[in-house]
């Protein structure tokens, strides 16, 4: 479905997101697009699971453009909150302003102190990656890095919800990592890596 030297059409209007898949791509000389660059519109994410927003956003770009499309769906599932906020990570930083991630961290925290959970507040963050072909077939790579959340966030680093999540046998938050350490160890790295070992043996 995708080959070395292909180009691929990354669904996102994210320009991070989309150096960080032309970064990781590189190797296997395959040229990296935005859906922005194409002027292609974002759909509304209406499904209730990471695949089933990946799947919607890459075969939305891949009937658009005539191009193979890569979308991924991604967000911090909390244990105690049975796997909340999950697929609604970015909508619990959400506000009247626009997102405020540290809204959506304070609110994560704050319910997890409503119902006197345990430590350690064991999260991990999830990746879903979808490559769809324009002639509607698709294949799906999972990945996850999972740690526990602390208090109060530290560091100014990547975005999001990093500040509190603290990988398994790190030290650092990824808020305090640079941008290079938590791309390697990364929920997206692991999705990535499954898709390099599928796609480029």
């Amino acid at each position: 479905m995708l080959k070395r030297g292909d180009r691929l059409l990354v669904a996102t209007h994210n320009r991070g997101k989309l150096e960080e898949i032309a970064d990781l791509l590189a190797p296997y000389g395959v040229t990296v697009v935005g859906a922005g660059e194409l002027g292609l519109p974002e759909p509304e994410e209406t499904e209730t699971t990471f695949v089933g927003n990946a799947r919607l956003k890459a075969h939305a770009a891949a009937k658009a453009s005539g191009l193979v499309a890569l979308a991924d769906d991604s967000g911090l599932a909390v244990d105690a909150l049975g796997g909340a906020p999950g697929v609604f990570t970015a909508d619990w930083a959400t506000t009247s302003k626009g997102r405020d991630f540290r809204v959506g961290m304070d609110r994560v925290w704050r319910e997890l102190e409503a119902i006197h959970a345990p430590e350690p507040r064991r999260a991990q963050f999830c990746c879903t990656l979808v490559l769809a072909s324009p002639d509607g077939q698709d294949l799906v790579f999972e990945g996850k890095s999972p740690g526990r959340l602390v208090w109060p966030g530290r560091g100014e680093q990547g975005h999001g919800f990093d500040p509190i999540f603290l990988p398994d046998g790190h030290a650092q938050t990824f808020g305090e990592m640079d941008r290079w350490e938590k791309n390697r160890l990364s929920h997206r790295a692991d999705a990535f890596a499954r898709l390099v070992a599928a796609l480029f043996p």
